[in-house]
This record gives structure tokens, C-alpha cells and sequence, in this order.
């Protein structure tokens, strides 16, 4: 029937993918990633490792084991984050962006407040597009 038009597609808005970050970093301190990863742990059940990346060197700047992928996870580990990078204590005239996906815990409105208290902008991922 597809072979006779007789099946109709449904609509895509097809976007082509960049091949690279359209704003790359050219030094430490400009963009940091932040992801969750799943860990099931045999007996204990999921857990879940938040981490901020450091987008130009890929050090982990920070980390935390945490039982839920809630915003204020987030938030614990850009706590994290800040205490050793002096951003907390100095005024910086660029802070570090926030790059993360658009998954629940990052588009939150505590995530939201939280960064604008810090003075951090948040970018978000295109949504199926690792690449960003």
C-alpha cells in the first residue's frame, strides 16, 4: 500500500544535526556539562551519579551519589561545584554556562531560580541531538 501512496507519513519537522557545538569552548571555566547516569546496584535498586563536566578539559568537577534525579540533586552538586572553582566567593565577571539535556530535574523552576540566584545561564540541549 506505501508503495502506492496509499499510506500517508506522518509530519516530521526534520532539522538537520551540526556536527559541532555551534559556541565551542577555547578554555577551562566556560561551559559545564551536567548529566545523571543509571546505576542499579543489585540489592540496594537504582541509583543515580550526578556530575558536572567541565566542557573544554572533561574533568569532573564535581559529583554525588544520589537516590532520586530531583532538582535539588542538582543544585547539591553545583554546590559542589562552585566551593572549589572560587565562583562562590569571587566576583566573576563570566561565570561558567550550564549545558545540560531538557530532562525533568533541569527544566524545574527550583533549577531555574536557583541559577538565576547564582547569575549562571542555563543552555539546554536540542532534545535527541547528544551532539549539542
Amino acid at each position: 500500500m506505501k508503495a502506492h501512496d496509499l499510506i500517508t507519513s506522518p509530519n516530521f519537522i526534520v532539522m538537520k544535526a551540526a556536527s559541532d557545538f555551534k559556541d565551542k569552548t577555547t578554555a577551562p571555566n566556560q561551559l559545564r556539562q551536567a548529566d545523571f547516569s543509571y546505576l542499579k546496584i543489585i540489592g540496594w535498586g537504582w541509583y543515580y551519579l550526578s556530575r558536572i563536566l567541565d566542557d573544554y578539559s572533561r574533568y569532573i568537577i564535581s559529583w554525588k551519589m544520589c537516590k532520586t534525579m530531583r532538582a535539588e540533586d542538582v543544585t547539591d552538586t553545583l554546590e559542589l561545584t562552585l566551593e572549589p572553582s572560587g565562583c562562590a566567593s569571587a566576583h566573576v565577571l563570566h561565570k561558567p554556562r550550564l549545558l545540560s539535556d531538557n530532562g525533568r530535574s533541569y527544566v524545574a523552576g527550583e533549577l531555574a531560580d536557583y541559577l538565576a540566584d547564582k547569575k549562571t545561564r542555563h543552555v539546554r540541549g536540542a532534545p535527541f541531538h547528544p551532539q549539542t
